[in-house]
């Protein structure tokens, strides 16, 4: 088994986590990784970054932060990664070492394990490979932005800059054990109803309101299995109405509404079914329902799909060489699926299948996240090997 130099990799994590760079804000992260890989051994000349930030709708200051190294013995291109970005919560945390256990110095934010954790694992295994001197095949690290508000890095990365890798390993998650093979597809939507204002006192029945077009429609998906936990014989996804706002005053009917709701499965047809489906809904609720005149409201439908869902075989030679690289730290590997999105969902649609692993994350975006230093550890001896080969 690999040795690692333990304390480095923890203090490594323990760094990074205490810098603040939410979703857009990734500057000062990737100010400090090309540090820190410069110090390693890295040459400048090694490391990149691409314009993702400014093909992505939030903008952002930096964009993907891509590490291009030549191999010293003949073999396929491997590339590894994780994101840059924490959710808002993480923003001002001070993490403390507990036993075996990091945590946030403060009941007011999270910890930043998701992902400054993965962002450790790729320079730990990068620093010993270089430290040992390790024989490796040529390595793409990537540390992607803007995973937290809908995987923008990995969907606008530069894939020319990748150098064509042939195996792709993600860390972000917490079982350094456990191999994500395939991921949920999502569907953003976005609903606007423009009602007819009146006097809600006066002349009530001259308005159409907005929020009972909705509910109607609401209430029909929720009746006929289109809303929540969705199954229709062998088809199985999700779907929720996350967001409802509108109105300003009680006294007038309300004459506009948006709704922000998704749309998930692990199959693209059914996924598309389900988007019909609220569509159908909204549609005729907004036929039913008119003022004295005979009027109705107007519908707005908008569809986002945030990422295709994604399986990667389990006789891939990512997922044996994965399994190989967990069974040789002393762990059992076992594959599994994933109900959320990965950079892996943008990484397999760019053509490069990806194996998303662990590496110590518990309880992510709360106050109460920590991260498990042997599951950390764990990690680091297993992004070492893949990336030693």
């Amino acid at each position: 088994m690999i040795e690692l130099q333990n304390e480095a990799a923890i203090d490594r994590v323990m760094q990074l986590m205490a810098i603040p760079g939410k979703s857009c804000e990734e500057a000062q992260v990737s100010a400090w990784i090309q540090d820190t890989l410069k110090k390693s051994g890295v040459p400048a000349t090694a490391i990149t970054s691409d314009t993702a930030h400014r093909r992505s709708p939030a903008g952002g200051e930096v964009g993907n932060l891509i590490v291009k190294l030549k191999g010293t013995v003949k073999a396929p291109r491997r590339l590894l990664m994780a994101h840059m970005d924490t959710v808002p919560l993480a923003v001002g945390c001070k993490p403390v070492r507990k036993g075996d256990s990091i945590r946030p110095a403060s009941r007011s934010t999270a910890l930043g394990g998701d992902d400054r954790s993965g962002c450790a694992v790729l320079l730990t295994a990068i620093s010993e490979i270089l430290r040992q001197k390790l024989p490796h095949p040529p390595l793409t690290l990537l540390f992607a932005v803007q995973e937290e508000i809908g995987l923008r890095g990995s969907r606008f990365i530069t894939a020319s800059k990748l150098g064509k890798p042939e195996l792709c390993f993600n860390w972000d998650g917490r079982d350094p054990a456990g191999l994500i093979i395939a991921a949920v597809g999502a569907t953003n939507l976005t609903i606007g109803i423009e009602g007819i204002a009146s006097h809600a006192g006066v002349h009530p029945e001259n308005g159409v309101n907005a929020a009972v077009v909705a509910s109607l429609a609401i209430a029909d998906l929720q009746k006929n299995g289109w809303h929540g936990l969705v199954q229709q014989g062998r088809n199985k996804g999700t779907s929720n109405v996350g967001v409802v706002e509108g109105g300003a005053a009680t006294n007038v009917v309300m004459p506009e509404l948006k709704v922000e709701a998704e749309a998930r499965s692990h199959q693209p047809a059914f996924r598309k079914r389900i988007v019909k489906e609220f569509r159908k809904a909204f549609e005729a609720a907004v036929k039913s329902t008119t003022n004295a005149a005979g009027k109705r409201s107007k519908l707005t439908f908008e569809e986002d799909t945030r990422y295709e869902a994604f399986s990667i075989s389990e006789k891939s030679d990512c997922v044996t060489v994965a399994k190989e690289a967990v069974a040789a730290a002393g762990l059992t590997p076992e594959t599994c699926i994933c109900d959320g999105g990965l950079d892996a969902n943008w990484m397999s649609a760019h053509g490069f299948p990806t194996v998303t692993m662990g590496c110590g994350q518990h309880d992510i975006h709360t106050v109460d996240e920590s991260l498990d230093i042997p599951e950390f550890l764990d990690a680091c001896r297993i992004a070492t090997m893949l990336a030693s080969a």
